[in-house]
């Protein structure tokens, strides 16, 4: 018989599942499961009934039991299984049993009577099917055409400013093809939105949500491009270098056929997700460092060392065959990064050096800055301020002299913070007054100047004397609530205040904040807990949960899943937030929840 529920349909005799008239895969164990809650729907079913009927004779541990439930879950909700503590499992979703027809018996019975007595006809009609398919996989593999993931529908639409060219004063414009319909932005300059997007991209982003920028320098007669692509959800960044200006510039436009790159900008995902596009399009233009490059990135994302190392050694060997230093350099700084989440410091260190060292033959300043910047994280491992405030000066000195000016005050901010770290309290103050200073010079927009009060909070011993500064960010970031110092005062606050009972302050929080995501969901989540608000908690909560994973955000997803675990609720399926912690918590995160693990037994 067949069993129908939301949109799936379930045989249980082939125990095949189909979502719309499709196949869904699913393991022969899990199917087994879904077979037997839906069989046995009206009662709980224990642990130990779930492994005599599926697993029968075969020893082995509850864990089983938990990863095939967990499965399903996903497959069709949380709220598909409900996990009664103590107990067992459940089916909850209401489903239609679909017998065998007449004629569906009919035709089985014909076939079998047939396949009986009858004897086979030769099925000519087959071979010539076949024959005809042969013909057309021939003519596709011999038809030119352009690597698979390339655009070939309508037009892409890129907003841009015009690029800067350090060779030429004129601005480098780009034309409309088939495949882009280029849309310039005149009125803007590239250093003023790269520094003031917070506020400049939603307003441009109302009829252009991509927006493209550049700059291009030459050196010893090679062309280096630098570009950003900002979209609703992410931003695209790479290099490429050419023989000139019109080189990268086709290079560029080569680059930006692939429907990838809006697809991760379009709409959330989560690093897996994320994971999986850019490994397909990797193997469909293997020659695109870029794609390499991210490919690298989501591996770290998902602490994937290894195969993040194993990239990037390949990105080293691809860019010394191509004979592009730049991402030479990049697979070096990229080699470091990975290295040091694996605690080989010394090893990291000798991969920053021969970056720089390579950054250095290609005048890149901005990656030379990048490379001296993780040089001081490097350097406070082995407690040494003087080093520590040399490489971030360096970094600023390259980053000014590049004309960066977010670098550049980010190297003075960190410096501000690592001065703090190593005990350094004049030095504290100086770096974080220059930069305050740097950002009056630029005249910055006020939300970079939230940053000043932010590290004031940082360096207050206690909540109490943190608060007026935290109050002073939201203030400064009153146009911009979710830039991320704004995302993390408001957290802080209210944490504070719900600890001392301030509830309607904490309220107060949140009351004006419109953007649905996990932060603010997250906040949501822990007010309703303070307040009692049982279903109100349950309900911010869940929703929590499934934006940190399609945003990719772990740790709010680990909080928000400690929430739930202790929250002693029937409604809340423990088991599967108590794997999911036990299989994504990081070792900081489990030092910082020490307590609160310990007396779930997790």
């Amino acid at each position: 018989m067949r069993y129908r529920f939301t949109d799936f349909e379930f045989d249980s005799e082939s125990l095949v599942l189909s979502k719309n008239g499709e196949t869904v895969s699913i393991r022969n164990n899990e199917a087994k499961v879904l077979l037997l809650m839906l069989e046995h729907a009206n009662q709980v079913l224990s642990k130990e009934d779930i492994l005599s009927q599926v697993w029968q004779d075969k020893v082995v541990s509850e864990q089983a039991i938990f990863q095939n439930i967990s499965h399903l879950r996903a497959l069709f909700g949380n709220t598909a299984i409900k996990t009664f503590p103590k107990r067992g499992y459940q089916w909850q979703l209401d489903f239609d049993i679909v017998a065998p027809t007449p004629l569906d018996s009919a035709v089985h019975s014909a076939q079998d009577s047939s396949s009986l007595s009858m004897p086979k006809a030769q099925p000519y009609w087959l071979y010539a099917v076949l024959a005809a398919l042969v013909i057309c996989m021939i003519g596709v593999i011999n038809w030119p055409s352009e690597p698979d993931g390339l655009n070939d529908g309508p037009a892409i639409k890129i907003a841009y400013i015009p690029f800067t060219d350090t060779q030429d004063t004129n601005k480098v414009t780009l034309s409309d093809s088939e495949f882009f319909d280029f849309i310039p932005l005149p009125h803007l300059e590239i250093t003023q939105f790269l520094t003031s997007a917070e506020l400049e991209y939603p307003n441009v982003a109302q009829i252009n949500p991509y927006v493209l920028t550049g700059k291009i320098r030459t050196y010893r007669q090679l062309s280096y491009l630098d570009f950003s692509i900002k979209g609703p959800f992410d931003d695209w960044y790479g290099q490429l270098t050419g023989t000139s200006t019109k080189d990268v510039i086709e290079q560029l436009r080569l680059h930006l056929k692939q429907t990838l790159i809006y697809d991760l900008m379009s709409q959330p995902q989560s690093p897996e997700l994320k994971q999986a596009k850019l490994s397909i399009a990797n193997q469909q233009a293997p020659d695109d460092l870029i794609i390499l490059g991210k490919l690298i990135l989501s591996y770290l994302s998902t602490r994937e060392l290894e195969k993040a190392m194993v990239m990037a050694d390949k990105l080293a060997e691809l860019a010394l065959a191509q004979g592009d230093m730049q991402q030479l350099g990049n697979a070096y700084l990229l080699q470091s990064t990975i290295l040091t989440r694996k605690k080989l410091y010394d090893l990291s260190a000798k991969k920053l050096t021969v970056a720089i060292e390579q950054f250095e033959k290609i005048n890149d300043l901005n990656r030379q800055a990048d490379a001296w910047h993780s040089k001081a994280w490097l350097y406070h491992l082995q407690d040494d301020y003087a080093a520590i405030k040399a490489s971030l000066l360096k970094s600023a000195q390259l980053s000014f002299d590049a004309k960066d000016i977010p670098r550049e005050l980010d190297a003075l901010t960190y410096l501000s913070i690592m001065a703090h770290k190593q005990h350094q309290e004049d030095d504290k103050y100086l770096y974080l007054q220059q930069a305050e200073n740097k950002m009056r010079e630029y005249q910055l927009p006020i939300y970079h100047f939230a940053k000043v009060p932010f590290h004031y909070a940082i360096f207050a011993e206690n909540p109490a004397d943190k608060e007026p500064h935290l109050k002073q960010v939201l203030e400064f970031t009153a146009l911009t609530p979710e830039h991320w110092v704004a995302q993390s005062s408001r957290e802080q606050l209210m944490t504070h205040y719900i600890k001392h009972n301030r509830l309607d302050e904490a309220q107060a929080l949140i009351d004006n904040v419109t953007a649905d995501n996990a932060y603010n969901s997250y906040l949501k989540t822990v007010l309703a807990q303070a307040k009692q608000q049982t279903d109100l908690f349950i309900s911010h909560a869940r929703r929590t949960f499934e934006q940190a994973q399609l945003s990719g955000e772990l740790y709010i997803g680990l909080d928000v899943a400690l929430l739930l675990c202790n929250s002693p609720n029937e409604q809340i399926n423990y088991d599967f937030y108590s794997q999911y912690i036990n299989e994504n918590a990081t070792v900081n995160w489990r030092q910082a929840n020490e307590t609160k693990l310990l007396a779930l037994n997790l």
